[in-house]
């Protein structure tokens, strides 16, 4: 893991899961073996019935379950800091363990906006003791989130900052990203991108189509988001630059992208759960639970998104885990807020609705989700020995009910509240540590 990253002090773990599936694609790992860790770190991949059990240690019969290298997001919202009470480190990074993620990037569009290296101090010292698993932190690219003044980029970057992003609005001038993409050249540090020309939106509040004129709701073309993919990957470009564009959603930006990979762009991209299986149609519920920006496209645009994860188009799945307050989603469609919460759900989700359905290979979906800290210098976890204990301990069969038992974000925003999904999450190490138990999953202990 990245030295950049922080989280609070925890005990290394010493553990055993006997008999387990271990899937590691990164490896070519398929094979049923017993995972000893020792002291924080993974210190043997034994065949069954062999290996040095540490004393004492936590032991796991794993027959029929799933060991995977824990999962990495790299676009979450903690609202830390001035919006604790949607969300805070503590909550946002034991739902982060929760879904099977060993570390998390958070978001600079909180209140006030992480626009200064005091500002970002604060929360890596915070971070240090609350979070539940290591958290980077990204700074914004504009002072305030103005889209005009440049923050001193070098000066975060020396901070802890990952990278840059006015994640949750886009730097509409042309000129002032070109400015950031020069500057992101000498202080380092990816910038990432909100993808959307505000003219081109404007008050639309979910996807322009045949549902949005059917509901008589104002509409966002696919075409604001496109054409500023475009318009950006031709500066980074130009420029040298290093660009991560942020939650894809239409089939004419998995296109902009292809094409600028093409033409030598150092660019990488991600897309959500929510958007790989879902479309506008669920927003004929006007349920606010389904409001997000991008918003939820066409089935077309759904196939798009599939075709470029598969060909390896787009790079990654991040969540874009977005707490909210009740109050802010429990009003008309057109007035709630934009965003949904997924780290709890984002393995579960993927696996029942294209694992199991055929639509995509168990390890491809493996590796998008523990590619995300790639663009911002944090390695994908593996399942090697001597390498950090970094697994997430999976029931693939286990079936459960988003919402059920309650959640470990603060906020419950799901737009997946109350579906039935196949495959949990029973156990997170983070760092080396067991960052989380779920709560009827009892473990022994080796003698």
């Amino acid at each position: 893991m990245s030295a950049a990253l922080a989280s609070r002090a925890a005990e290394p773990a010493d553990l055993v899961i006997r008999g387990a599936r271990l899937l590691d694609p990164r490896q070519e790992l398929d094979a049923v073996r017993n995972l000893i860790v020792r002291g924080g770190e993974i210190a043997e991949l034994a065949e069954p019935g062999a290996g040095t059990e540490p004393e004492g240690a936590e032991v796991v019969e794993g027959e029929g379950m799933l060991v995977v290298p824990a999962f990495v997001d790299p676009h979450v919202h903690l609202r830390v800091p001035g919006q604790e009470h949607k969300e805070d480190l503590e909550t946002g990074t034991r739902a982060a363990a929760a879904g099977g993620y060993c570390a998390v990037v958070a978001m600079a569009n909180t209140s006030p906006p992480v626009d200064s290296a005091s500002i970002l101090g604060s929360l890596r010292e915070l971070a240090e003791q609350e979070a539940a698993v290591p958290t980077g932190f990204l700074a914004t690219v504009t002072r305030g989130i103005g889209g005009e003044e440049l923050t001193e980029m070098a000066e975060l970057r020396d901070a802890g900052a990952l990278g840059f992003s006015d994640d949750g609005l886009p730097i509409a001038s042309a000129r002032v990203l070109r400015r950031a993409l020069q500057y992101q050249r000498l202080a380092d540090g990816v910038i990432a991108l909100h993808e959307e020309d505000p003219e081109l939106s404007g008050d639309g509040v979910m996807h322009e189509g045949e549902v949005s004129a059917v509901l008589g709701l104002a509409g966002i073309p696919a075409a604001s988001e496109a054409t500023t993919i475009a318009r950006d990957c031709a500066l980074a470009r130009e420029e040298g630059a290093r660009v991560h564009v942020q939650h894809l959603s239409a089939r004419a930006s998995v296109e902009a992208i292809a094409a600028a990979k093409a033409a030598g762009t150092s660019v990488t991209c991600e897309a959500t759960p929510h958007h790989l299986v879902l479309t506008d149609e669920a927003v004929r519920s006007l349920d606010a639970r389904f409001k997000m920006n991008p918003p939820l496209r066409t089935e077309d645009d759904r196939a798009a998104l599939l075709e470029g994860l598969r060909d390896g188009t787009i790079d990654c799945v991040a969540t874009d885990h977005a707490p909210h307050a009740i109050e802010e989603k429990e009003v008309p469609f057109e007035e709630a807020a934009m965003g949904v919460t997924g780290l709890e759900t984002a393995f579960a989700v993927l696996h029942t609705d294209l694992v199991l359905a055929g639509t995509l290979p168990l390890e491809l979906v493996l590796e998008r989700l523990t590619a995300g800290g790639e663009p911002f210098g944090i390695p994908a976890p593996r399942l090697e020995p001597g390498a950090a204990a970094n697994l997430t301990l999976i029931d693939p069969a286990q079936e459960w009910t988003v919402g059920e038992d309650g959640y470990e974000s603060r906020s419950e925003n799901s737009c997946f509240a109350g579906r039935n999904l196949t495959g949990r999450v029973l156990l997170t190490v983070a760092g080396g540590a067991v960052a989380y138990r779920q709560r009827s999953f009892a473990l022994g202990v080796a003698e």
